[in-house]
């Protein structure tokens, strides 16, 4: 799933590609995809682009000030193309293309979604707050005023939640998903399972920094990549997420798994458990 990092890359390539570009016309082949109708999809024909922003893990194309916009949920991406077929997408169960954006010079944009399950939504709109999902959004843990002290306000509010569960919340922070709460808490040494308002003074300041430094570094190694480039390059700088029973980069020990109904975390025992394993009730009910 795309979180902060790989947005915020995103919409700086797709400024870069169309500042300036008049929208000819979207197509949408998957019209489960389009959850807004008013204004309709034909309200960004003949719009210009004025710019690409992003509101935690949504994409915000703003065109004439109509707003598209985008959130690809878990298998969604964006693809550029230098050139479009000349005949409209056909709707069809097996493609994976959701929307089209057809640009004045003939290239454009592809919005796809891979797998059966459909997820992936995009809103025209005048104003992005109009957006449930953003209107709902916690603060974005890159902005100056998220200080430490802001975080230490979010922990105590939410109680005994586990902290990995508060970490990817969007209505508490925005933008940190599953990949990037399991990087957040191996770099501060933190089990998945702690609860919010039980860090002392140090580990609270230890979580602050491994959330902006994580987060930031992720941004930094993602600028000036194309979008086709920045899976890869998520996928190659992580540490525990999607590493299950490969060695962990810092201590060596195995990379443990957690599984739910429809996610699973990742952990170092040694580095962030004292060395026990965390109960996974999956693997429990299979050995039973």
């Amino acid at each position: 799933m795309p979180e902060l990092p790989e947005v915020e890359a995103l919409a700086q390539d797709l400024t870069g590609r169309l500042d300036g570009r008049a929208i000819v016309t979207v197509h949408v082949p998957q019209f489960s995809a389009l959850k807004t109708y008013d204004p309709p999809i034909s309200a960004l024909e003949g719009t210009m682009v004025d710019g690409v922003g992003r509101h935690g893990k949504f994409l915000d194309i703003d065109a004439s000030g109509t707003h598209l916009v985008l959130h690809l949920a878990r298998a969604g991406w964006v693809r550029w193309r230098e050139e479009l077929p000349s005949l409209p997408p056909k709707p069809s169960p097996k493609s994976t293309l959701a929307l089209r954006i057809v640009l004045d010079d003939g290239t454009g944009l592809d919005v796809t979604e891979a797998g059966t399950r459909k997820s992936l939504a995009a809103y025209v709109v005048r104003d992005p707050l109009d957006v449930p999902g953003i209107a709902s959004l916690g603060p974005d843990p890159l902005t100056d005023d998220f200080t430490a002290q802001r975080l230490a306000e979010i922990l105590e509010r939410e109680g005994r939640k586990q902290i990995k569960g508060v970490l990817r919340h969007q209505g508490t922070i925005a933008g940190i998903g599953n990949a990037y709460s399991d990087e957040i808490l191996h770099a501060a040494r933190m089990s998945p399972y702690k609860a919010a308002n039980s860090l002392t003074d140090d580990e609270l300041a230890v979580l602050y920094d491994a959330l902006r430094i994580t987060l930031g570094e992720a941004v930094d190694r993602s600028r000036g990549l194309a979008a086709s480039e920045l899976k890869g390059e998520k996928k190659s700088n992580l540490a525990v997420h999607g590493r299950a029973g490969r060695s962990c980069p810092v201590c060596g020990d195995t990379v443990r798994e957690v599984s739910f109904a429809d996610s699973s975390l990742q952990y170092c025992p040694t580095c962030q458990t004292g060395g026990k394993p965390l109960a996974d009730r999956r693997m429990s009910k299979l050995l039973k």
